[in-house]
């Protein structure tokens, strides 16, 4: 293929580079290029003395034949918008044009999105052979190439950059058309002007083709193709060559978009549905990555999530749905929703799973995941857990030691009529714990217990590199992790959740039982008053006494059995009270003249937090208060 340079690229200016050739590759482009001038021959304009040569003829259609064919492969091995249209200007210049010129509408249509008028056609690319004047005037006069739409002083831009299409103009009617047609006829000379601007001259005679590029609906843009003045004009049947060039760009371009718009907006499903920052429930520190497959298909239904529960517990949520697609991303996003909702209930792990696999059930009969759900303890520095067909968890120890954990793996989600099993394990202060989808450990250089094995390794070595007495952090942990993938690693979606259990400390923990009687509210303050003074915040007392005595006084209006009260200190102060009345106390504004009704108002008032949970047994309020110093 003859060398040729880009002149001119979506908004980049057309500037000839010579410095970025050397002299002996512009002269080999120069021969090439007058060479490639005739690889299209026009016929002679007259018979000779013998009559007009079959033969030659023949040997012409040949080679235009060849040609389309050709081009037509190079154009469709473009995926993107720029690789086809680059692909149409390399297949064009030299061999069958000097330049080209493509304009392609701003923006472009989608789809059946509904054409306005006026549009605008931008200039995307053009490309031309380009010759320094020394080589040019080196070369024979018949072997010189010129751009005749281009003012030698003004090299700059070759046309203009934007071009607006009014309706009925000339070349609106040209572009309706959809047939190329020739420079000189009478609807190009008009239409010419208005494409490439006012100042632009366009070469004479048959030396310039303007061809519509329509999609599937709707014209999206032109090219035009230009010869010099020293190489034969273009033929009839060159009108034929240009059409076929114009359709299968035009073509290309169109599922381009639509391709391009499909995957934007499955990118942009999944994204939404994944969460956009972990919370940082008391007693844990989480991180989470997330990758793509490759490009072929980077769309999946992998997903992670972290979900605070009553007490300082935390949910932590890892899910895969089999298969690649905008489907696989939509159920993807109706799970997780609905363990969110059953988190919400704050049921155990395994009635959990159980609720998911017959959601999956509802949605259809050939949607099915894997899943595993924990649920971590910081102040029995427990974990509860609970797998549907998903790799299992890894435990990094605090001293550097890696485990797989031993999870009944049950079946995936959507099988139906399987019982999942839920078991508890320790979980150390200092230890932590990694949940991730197989893609992190499958490929197709290696099976999946092979990856869990590097992992586990990984993960050791990492442990070892900070010390005996030190956790790796978190995010370089997570970073450590990937880097274990190879160039063929990247078959399926990632998705990486990583919890390093901290814990609360027995001593920081104050918990009692309440009767349900009118002396709860009094003793609950006495008792939280001793509590904070033991934890030298005595300065809170007022605030928290008075918020106690409020959510302990709602709570024992309808509780029948035992209300619970409990005290953490962390970062935060923060206060449980639970009763076994499911109903969900409400803010309201309580009128002048009520005795009730501004309790929760206080509490919204004085505390950093506050919330109120359903529990399967009742119901917990709580409510935060910063600790300073």
């Amino acid at each position: 293929m003859t060398e040729h340079s880009t002149s001119h690229e979506g908004r980049q200016p057309l500037a000839a580079r010579p410095q970025e050739r050397t002299r002996p590759r512009q002269r080999d482009a120069a021969v090439a290029a007058a060479a490639a001038a005739t690889a299209i021959p026009a016929p002679a304009k007259g018979p000779g003395p013998s009559g007009p040569d079959p033969q030659a003829a023949t040997r012409r259609e040949g080679d235009r034949l060849r040609f389309v064919g050709a081009a037509t492969r190079r154009i469709a091995r473009g995926i993107d918008l720029d690789e086809i249209v680059l692909g149409l200007c390399r297949a064009s210049v030299p061999t069958f044009s000097d330049a080209i010129l493509v304009y392609l509408r701003d923006p472009l249509p989608v789809g059946d999105e509904r054409p306005v008028t006026p549009f605008v056609l931008r200039l995307r690319r053009s490309d031309r052979l380009r010759l320094t004047e020394e080589e040019t005037e080196s070369l024979p006069e018949t072997e010189r190439l010129r751009l005749p739409a281009v003012d030698p002083q003004a090299d700059l831009m070759p046309a203009a950059e934007l071009c607006e299409v009014q309706a009925g103009s000339a070349l609106a009617e040209v572009l309706r058309g959809v047939r190329p047609v020739f420079g000189d006829s009478a609807a190009a000379r008009v239409a010419l002007p208005e494409l490439l601007g006012a100042d632009r001259t366009v070469p004479s005679g048959h030396r310039v083709i303007l061809a519509p590029l329509r999609g599937r609906r709707r014209v999206i843009g032109a090219a035009v193709f230009l010869r010099g003045a020293e190489r034969l004009p273009f033929e009839a049947n060159d009108l034929l060559v240009a059409a076929q060039l114009a359709t299968h760009t035009a073509l290309g371009i169109d599922k381009a978009v639509l391709y391009g718009r499909e995957a934007y907006i499955a990118d942009e499903l999944q994204r939404t549905m994944l969460p956009d920052s972990l919370p940082q429930p008391t007693g844990v520190k989480l991180a989470s990555r997330y990758l793509p497959a490759a490009e072929t298909a980077r769309v999946g239904g992998d997903w992670y999530d972290a979900i605070p529960l009553p007490g300082s517990r935390v949910a932590l949520v890892v899910g895969d749905v089999m298969g690649h697609s905008m489907t696989s991303a939509a159920i993807m996003g109706q799970l997780r929703t609905t363990a969110q909702t059953l988190a919400g209930l704050d049921l155990p792990p395994q009635e959990v799973l159980h609720h998911l696999d017959e959601q999956a059930q509802r949605l259809g009969s050939d949607r099915m995941a894997t899943c595993l759900y924990a649920v971590y303890d910081p102040v029995a520095h427990r974990i509860t857990v609970a797998n549907a067909g998903h790799p299992p968890p890894v435990l990094l120890h605090l001293g550097g030691r890696a485990e797989v954990l031993r999870v009944p793996p049950g079946a995936p989600i959507g099988v139906g009529g399987v019982d999942f099993e839920a078991v508890e394990l320790d979980a150390p202060a200092g230890a932590t714990l990694l949940l991730y989808t197989d893609g992190l450990v499958e490929s197709r250089l290696r099976d999946v217990w092979t990856g869990i094995e590097l992992l586990r390794e990984r993960l050791a070595t990492t442990a070892r590199l900070t010390g005996p007495d030190h956790s790796p952090p978190l995010e370089a942990l997570c970073d450590d992790v990937l880097d274990m993938l190879g160039p063929g690693d990247r078959d399926d979606d990632i998705a990486l959740l990583a919890a390093r259990f901290d814990g609360i400390a027995p001593s920081d923990v104050a918990y009692w039982f309440l009767e349900p009687d009118d002396s709860a509210p009094g003793r609950a303050r006495r008792l939280a008053r001793r509590a904070l003074g033991r934890w030298g915040l005595d300065e809170l007392s007022d605030s928290v006494e008075l918020l106690i005595s409020e959510v302990v006084t709602n709570a024992v209006r309808y509780a029948e059995r035992p209300v619970t009260l409990r005290l953490l200190r962390t970062d935060t102060l923060r206060c449980e009270v639970g009763d076994d009345s499911p109903q969900l106390p409400r803010q309201r504004r309580a009128r002048d003249m009520d005795e009730n009704g501004r309790g929760l108002f206080l509490v919204n008032r004085l505390a950093r937090r506050w919330g109120a949970t359903r529990l399967s047994t009742g119901k917990v309020v709580w409510f935060e208060m910063p600790v300073r110093g």
